[in-house]
């Protein structure tokens, strides 16, 4: 299996026998208040599945995947599950895009899906940690890709009533860290940890870096390239963090 980080949370999967998926397809260019833009370049990839996590724009940009795939978003699988595409069984755990069950931004899915007999994780845009029940239905992970940026914004959403309605107001302040990223690598104890979704020259949200996760952590790997193949070989010690460079 090979994972190569395009971007944001956008990674591609490629299984030994050439199924490519890819997970979240971000849009370039997205602004996002309270400030910043995505300037990642454009995707420029075939895929045979689409998955995502949760809808918003620098999540769900499926027009740009090349090729006829198949999507499989976790938003409408809630009821059901899981869903199988193309041998593939994707299963999403509903959570919340912030720390409140998602009266501030809504909701999030973790998506669960295995290739090449690895167990694949992928966070979305979570913004809490796990409960045990949670933590109990992920079960073991061999490969977390975990978003590790994260932007809360903190109190009640603050609402404007016009002649043409009601309209939420900007948010004043935010929580801006790594302790939830931190918490749920804790948590999931996954044998395999590649970091995606912060602030880099690419992602001006107002996002923490990579640094600010790997600070600390006894087993990391800073790679130059975007794409690593992995075997049940490569995890030379359960707990190990590889850091890529996105792809655009």
């Amino acid at each position: 299996m090979k994972i190569k980080w395009l971007g944001h949370a956008s990674v591609l999967i490629s299984s030994a026998n050439g199924l490519r998926i890819i997970a979240d397809p971000y849009q370039t260019g997205y602004h996002a208040p309270p400030g910043g833009t995505l300037s990642y370049k454009e995707i420029d990839e075939v895929a045979d599945i689409i998955l995502v996590s949760h809808e918003h724009p620098d999540h769900s940009n499926i027009d740009v995947v090349r090729g006829k795939p198949e999507v499989v978003r976790c938003s409408t699988m809630k009821q059901n599950g899981s869903v199988t595409v193309k041998g593939i069984e994707f299963k999403c755990l509903p959570c919340y895009h912030d720390n409140v069950e998602g009266k501030l931004l809504g909701e999030n899915n973790m998506a669960l899906f295995e290739v090449d007999g690895m167990k694949i994780c992928h966070t979305g845009d979570i913004g809490h940690s796990l409960s045990d029940e949670q933590v109990a239905q992920l079960g073991r992970i061999d490969v977390l890709l975990l978003s590790v940026g994260l932007l809360v914004p903190v109190g009640e959403p603050r609402f404007a009533t016009t002649a043409s309605g009601k309209s939420q107001l900007p948010w004043k302040e935010y929580i801006i860290d790594a302790d939830v990223a931190n918490q749920i690598y804790y948590q999931l104890h996954p044998e395999l940890t590649i970091p995606i979704h912060y602030g880099n020259e690419k992602c001006s949200f107002h996002l923490v870096n990579v640094d600010e996760f790997l600070k600390g952590k006894p087993d990391v790997v800073r790679m130059e390239s975007s794409e690593i193949e992995i075997t049940p070989d490569t995890i030379k010690t359960p707990g190990q963090i590889i850091s890529l460079q996105p792809a655009n």
